[in-house]
């Protein structure tokens, strides 16, 4: 059976469901989390989508990004996807979220409200091969050449969740 996507409004109330690539085909508002884990070093965890996802395939993006389905909390959604993809656990903080559209060249839209939950992470990353085709850890220094060097190395929500995740930290160091 086909996974499902929680539909929202542009306040995110939930407002229905749909399938996962119906929801993509046609466009519709769906709730979605991306995470950034970081080391002790201050390094972000990243992960390449695996070549043969639905779309976004090879593209380097945040350390997980899915969608609860429904009936599912974020508060849930968040640790079970962490091990589904990365065999990892972590606390994790929300620290926002970012309402975006991005057209993709095989047809398929994105359309999300993107929560963005943060936290840390030093262990051992069991990637699952569906999900990942591999991880490294960056600076954020590091990201921001890669990011203005090669843009179309990265997926559509990526810069835009890792400006709120940049606010965020910035908040912190500034307290």
């Amino acid at each position: 059976m086909e996974p499902k996507v929680i539909l929202v409004d542009k306040k995110d109330n939930e407002i229905g469901a749909m399938g996962k690539q119906l929801a993509h085909i046609e466009g519709v508002l769906h709730r979605a989390f991306s995470v950034f884990l970081f080391n002790a070093k201050g390094e972000l965890l990243l992960q390449q989508r695996a070549l043969t996802k639905y779309h976004s395939g090879g593209l380097w993006t945040n350390t997980c990004c899915s969608h609860p389905s429904p009936g599912e909390s974020l508060e849930s959604a968040v640790p079970r996807r962490l091990n589904e993809e990365l065999g990892i656990q972590s606390e994790t903080i929300h620290v926002g979220h970012v309402l975006y559209k991005a057209e993709f060249g095989n047809g398929l839209i994105e359309h999300e409200y993107d929560h963005v939950f943060i936290g840390n992470f030093d262990g051992d990353v069991h990637i699952n091969k569906e999900e990942v085709e591999a991880i490294k850890y960056v600076s954020l220094e590091e990201l921001d050449q890669w990011l203005k060097n090669k843009p179309n190395d990265f997926t559509a929500w990526f810069p835009l969740c890792l400006d709120i995740v940049k606010q965020e930290i910035q908040s912190k160091i500034t307290l």
